[in-house]
């Protein structure tokens, strides 16, 4: 009878486990503006951990590396300010970040773009930005 409960409790645990691990997926995730592109991909953090944060992870490339600007990552959360994620001028960067609000449980809505820092003289150029619900 012990070993019949054992393997019902076993059974229970991986299914649900199986659950979770499809609700947390990874999503595809590319953005490109002139000189910068970011392949990656996207997925939310479980409400129980790290707050339920947004997270990105994948490749940060300069596309124009002989035009000496940087580039980075601009992400936010629910009407937070946006978080930069610089890359390096000339190089592709590995990405892996998230962004969360400390003051909730776990984020709902999330935005994220892909930047080239033009300097201070002129505007950055930034992809479109997309938006992101749990």
């Amino acid at each position: 009878m012990r070993k019949w409960v054992s393997v019902a409790v076993a059974a229970g645990l991986f299914v649900g486990g199986m659950g979770a691990a499809v609700a947390d997926s990874w999503r595809d995730l590319n953005l490109e503006t002139t000189g910068a592109k970011f392949d990656g991909q996207y997925g939310w953090e479980p409400k129980d951990k790290n707050h339920g944060a947004f997270r990105f992870r994948g490749m940060l490339r300069d596309d124009k590396a002989g035009d000496g600007h940087n580039v980075y990552i601009q992400a936010k959360v629910q009407g937070y300010g946006w978080s930069r994620f610089n890359g390096v001028q000339r190089k592709d960067v590995y990405v892996d970040q998230q962004v969360f609000d400390g003051a909730a449980r776990y984020a709902t809505d999330a935005e994220i773009r892909v930047c080239r820092d033009r300097g201070s003289l002129r505007p950055d150029n930034c992809s479109p930005t997309r938006s992101f619900i749990r």
